[in-house]
Protein backbone atom coordinates (compact mmCIF):
# COMPACT_ATOMS: atom_id res chain seq x y z
CA UNK A 1 0.00 0.00 0.00
CA UNK A 2 1.06 3.40 -0.76
CA UNK A 3 -0.24 6.48 1.00
CA UNK A 4 0.59 10.35 0.05
CA UNK A 5 0.03 13.07 2.44
CA UNK A 6 -0.60 16.10 0.78
CA UNK A 7 0.25 19.57 3.31
CA UNK A 8 -0.36 23.23 1.81
CA UNK A 9 2.21 23.62 4.49
CA UNK A 10 4.56 21.66 6.26
CA UNK A 11 2.97 21.30 9.52
CA UNK A 12 -0.26 20.16 8.30
CA UNK A 13 0.89 16.71 7.80
CA UNK A 14 1.32 16.03 11.19
CA UNK A 15 -1.41 18.14 12.52
CA UNK A 16 -4.20 16.81 10.73
CA UNK A 17 -2.72 12.88 10.06
CA UNK A 18 0.73 12.84 11.93
CA UNK A 19 -0.63 9.71 14.02
CA UNK A 20 -2.08 7.91 11.02
CA UNK A 21 1.09 8.18 8.85
CA UNK A 22 3.05 7.31 12.39
CA UNK A 23 0.70 3.94 12.06
CA UNK A 24 0.47 3.42 8.53
CA UNK A 25 4.62 3.59 8.39
CA UNK A 26 4.56 0.67 11.54
CA UNK A 27 1.99 -1.04 8.96
CA UNK A 28 4.51 -1.09 6.33
CA UNK A 29 3.20 1.19 4.28
CA UNK A 30 5.18 3.15 1.90
CA UNK A 31 4.60 7.35 2.71
CA UNK A 32 4.55 9.89 0.24
CA UNK A 33 4.55 13.67 1.18
CA UNK A 34 3.76 16.45 -1.13
CA UNK A 35 4.64 19.40 0.56
CA UNK A 36 2.97 22.46 -1.73
CA UNK A 37 4.30 25.60 -0.70
CA UNK A 38 7.66 27.14 0.96
CA UNK A 39 8.90 30.09 2.01
CA UNK A 40 11.71 32.05 0.54
CA UNK A 41 14.48 35.26 0.81
CA UNK A 42 12.19 36.47 -2.59
CA UNK A 43 8.95 36.50 -0.49
CA UNK A 44 10.77 38.34 2.57
CA UNK A 45 12.00 35.60 4.61
CA UNK A 46 15.38 35.36 5.97
CA UNK A 47 18.02 33.29 4.80
CA UNK A 48 18.56 32.08 7.96
CA UNK A 49 15.28 30.98 8.37
CA UNK A 50 14.33 29.56 5.10
CA UNK A 51 16.98 27.28 6.33
CA UNK A 52 16.26 26.18 9.54
CA UNK A 53 12.86 25.25 7.24
CA UNK A 54 14.52 22.71 5.45
CA UNK A 55 16.02 21.38 8.15
CA UNK A 56 12.80 20.86 10.01
CA UNK A 57 11.16 19.51 6.53
CA UNK A 58 14.40 16.81 6.51
CA UNK A 59 14.07 15.86 10.53
CA UNK A 60 10.43 15.26 9.70
CA UNK A 61 10.80 12.91 6.71
CA UNK A 62 12.82 11.04 9.02
CA UNK A 63 11.14 10.78 11.56
CA UNK A 64 8.03 9.80 10.38
CA UNK A 65 9.44 7.49 7.54
CA UNK A 66 9.04 9.05 4.44
CA UNK A 67 9.67 7.04 1.56
CA UNK A 68 9.52 10.45 -1.06
CA UNK A 69 9.11 14.20 -0.33
CA UNK A 70 7.75 16.19 -2.99
CA UNK A 71 8.25 20.05 -2.09
CA UNK A 72 6.67 21.96 -4.69
CA UNK A 73 7.87 25.41 -2.84
CA UNK A 74 5.30 27.58 -4.45
CA UNK A 75 4.50 30.85 -2.15
CA UNK A 76 2.50 30.27 0.87
CA UNK A 77 -0.65 32.42 1.07
CA UNK A 78 -0.71 32.65 -3.04
CA UNK A 79 -1.93 29.49 -4.12
CA UNK A 80 -5.33 31.33 -5.67
CA UNK A 81 -3.18 33.54 -7.59
CA UNK A 82 -1.74 30.65 -9.51
CA UNK A 83 -3.13 29.53 -13.03
CA UNK A 84 -5.33 26.43 -11.32
CA UNK A 85 -3.79 24.51 -15.00
CA UNK A 86 -0.27 24.74 -14.13
CA UNK A 87 -0.90 23.27 -10.00
CA UNK A 88 -3.17 20.67 -11.77
CA UNK A 89 -0.28 20.09 -13.65
CA UNK A 90 2.74 19.22 -11.03
CA UNK A 91 0.09 17.62 -8.75
CA UNK A 92 -0.54 14.80 -11.42
CA UNK A 93 2.99 14.66 -12.24
CA UNK A 94 3.66 13.97 -8.93
CA UNK A 95 0.65 11.42 -8.29
CA UNK A 96 1.45 9.19 -11.83
CA UNK A 97 5.20 8.47 -9.69
CA UNK A 98 4.02 7.83 -6.74
CA UNK A 99 0.86 6.08 -7.80
CA UNK A 100 -0.55 6.37 -3.94
CA UNK A 101 -3.80 3.79 -3.10
CA UNK A 102 -4.54 5.99 -0.46
CA UNK A 103 -4.52 10.20 -0.70
CA UNK A 104 -4.75 11.94 2.45
CA UNK A 105 -5.63 15.99 2.05
CA UNK A 106 -6.81 18.99 3.72
CA UNK A 107 -10.56 19.69 3.71
CA UNK A 108 -12.29 22.14 1.58
CA UNK A 109 -14.24 24.17 4.42
CA UNK A 110 -10.63 25.16 5.88
CA UNK A 111 -10.16 28.89 6.55
CA UNK A 112 -6.60 29.02 4.94
CA UNK A 113 -7.44 29.60 0.78
CA UNK A 114 -4.08 27.26 0.24
CA UNK A 115 -6.22 24.61 2.12
CA UNK A 116 -9.20 25.35 -0.09
CA UNK A 117 -7.06 25.53 -3.32
CA UNK A 118 -4.98 22.58 -2.61
CA UNK A 119 -8.28 20.09 -2.28
CA UNK A 120 -9.66 21.52 -5.41
CA UNK A 121 -6.50 20.73 -7.04
CA UNK A 122 -5.93 17.60 -5.21
CA UNK A 123 -9.60 16.57 -6.33
CA UNK A 124 -8.93 16.78 -10.14
CA UNK A 125 -5.83 14.42 -9.74
CA UNK A 126 -8.62 11.41 -7.82
CA UNK A 127 -10.38 10.75 -11.23
CA UNK A 128 -10.10 6.84 -11.29
CA UNK A 129 -9.90 6.92 -15.28
CA UNK A 130 -6.69 8.98 -15.18
CA UNK A 131 -4.86 7.84 -11.98
CA UNK A 132 -6.45 4.16 -11.30
CA UNK A 133 -4.06 3.55 -8.51
CA UNK A 134 -6.36 5.67 -6.49
CA UNK A 135 -8.27 3.69 -4.37
CA UNK A 136 -9.74 5.80 -1.02
CA UNK A 137 -9.45 9.54 -0.28
CA UNK A 138 -9.66 10.95 3.18
CA UNK A 139 -10.06 14.28 4.16
CA UNK A 140 -7.84 15.37 7.20
CA UNK A 141 -8.95 17.57 10.21
CA UNK A 142 -6.22 20.44 10.99
CA UNK A 143 -6.65 21.59 13.88
CA UNK A 144 -6.66 25.99 13.66
CA UNK A 145 -7.76 25.51 10.13
CA UNK A 146 -10.72 23.33 9.59
CA UNK A 147 -12.69 24.62 12.96
CA UNK A 148 -12.63 28.26 11.57
CA UNK A 149 -14.61 28.19 7.90
CA UNK A 150 -17.59 30.05 8.53
CA UNK A 151 -19.25 28.72 5.47
CA UNK A 152 -22.18 26.77 6.41
CA UNK A 153 -22.58 24.87 3.49
CA UNK A 154 -19.30 23.70 3.06
CA UNK A 155 -17.92 21.49 6.88
CA UNK A 156 -16.09 19.03 8.08
CA UNK A 157 -18.12 16.10 8.71
CA UNK A 158 -15.88 13.24 10.59
CA UNK A 159 -16.77 9.35 9.44
CA UNK A 160 -13.59 7.82 9.85
CA UNK A 161 -11.79 7.38 13.20
CA UNK A 162 -8.24 6.06 13.16
CA UNK A 163 -6.60 4.88 16.36
CA UNK A 164 -3.51 6.47 16.96
CA UNK A 165 -3.45 5.84 21.09
CA UNK A 166 -0.47 4.12 20.21
CA UNK A 167 1.26 7.36 18.27
CA UNK A 168 0.34 9.82 19.91
CA UNK A 169 3.07 11.22 21.94
CA UNK A 170 5.25 10.32 18.93
CA UNK A 171 3.03 13.03 16.85
CA UNK A 172 3.21 14.98 19.51
CA UNK A 173 7.59 14.56 19.61
CA UNK A 174 7.70 14.93 15.98
CA UNK A 175 5.43 18.44 15.80
CA UNK A 176 7.59 20.09 18.35
CA UNK A 177 10.20 20.04 15.39
CA UNK A 178 7.77 22.93 13.83
CA UNK A 179 8.58 25.05 17.32
CA UNK A 180 7.76 28.36 15.70
CA UNK A 181 4.03 27.08 14.90
CA UNK A 182 3.03 26.43 18.39
CA UNK A 183 1.84 28.59 21.03
CA UNK A 184 0.25 28.81 24.44
CA UNK A 185 -3.17 27.44 25.18
CA UNK A 186 -5.60 28.16 24.05
CA UNK A 187 -3.73 28.84 21.20
CA UNK A 188 -5.39 25.65 18.77
CA UNK A 189 -1.83 24.83 17.54
CA UNK A 190 -0.57 24.14 21.22
CA UNK A 191 0.34 20.80 22.63
CA UNK A 192 -2.53 21.06 24.79
CA UNK A 193 -5.30 20.89 22.24
CA UNK A 194 -3.44 18.69 19.96
CA UNK A 195 -3.96 16.47 22.69
CA UNK A 196 -7.28 17.78 23.32
CA UNK A 197 -8.56 17.20 19.85
CA UNK A 198 -7.06 13.59 19.69
CA UNK A 199 -8.71 12.51 23.12
CA UNK A 200 -12.33 13.94 22.03
CA UNK A 201 -12.09 11.66 18.67
CA UNK A 202 -10.95 9.24 20.36
CA UNK A 203 -13.74 9.07 22.94
CA UNK A 204 -16.09 9.21 19.88
CA UNK A 205 -14.83 6.31 17.99
CA UNK A 206 -13.98 4.48 21.24
CA UNK A 207 -10.07 4.72 21.77
CA UNK A 208 -8.01 6.35 24.15
CA UNK A 209 -6.80 8.76 21.38
CA UNK A 210 -7.84 8.88 17.52
CA UNK A 211 -7.35 11.15 14.28
CA UNK A 212 -10.85 12.10 12.51
CA UNK A 213 -10.99 12.25 8.44
CA UNK A 214 -13.95 12.30 6.21
CA UNK A 215 -14.11 9.63 3.77
CA UNK A 216 -14.29 11.29 -0.05
CA UNK A 217 -13.97 8.18 -2.09
CA UNK A 218 -13.60 4.99 -1.84
CA UNK A 219 -13.13 1.87 -4.69
CA UNK A 220 -12.93 -1.20 -3.40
Amino acid sequence: MRTLVIAPHPDDEILGCGGTLLRRKAEGVKLGWLIVTGISEQTGWSAVRVRQRDVEIAKVAKLVGFSEVFNLRLPTAHLDSLPMADLVDQFSAIFKSFQPDEVLLPHRADAHTDHRVVFDVASACTKWFRYPSVRRVLAYETISETGFGLDADCTFYPNVFIDISNFLERKLEVMSIYQSELGTFPFPRSVQAIQALATLRGATSGFMAAEAFQLLRERQ
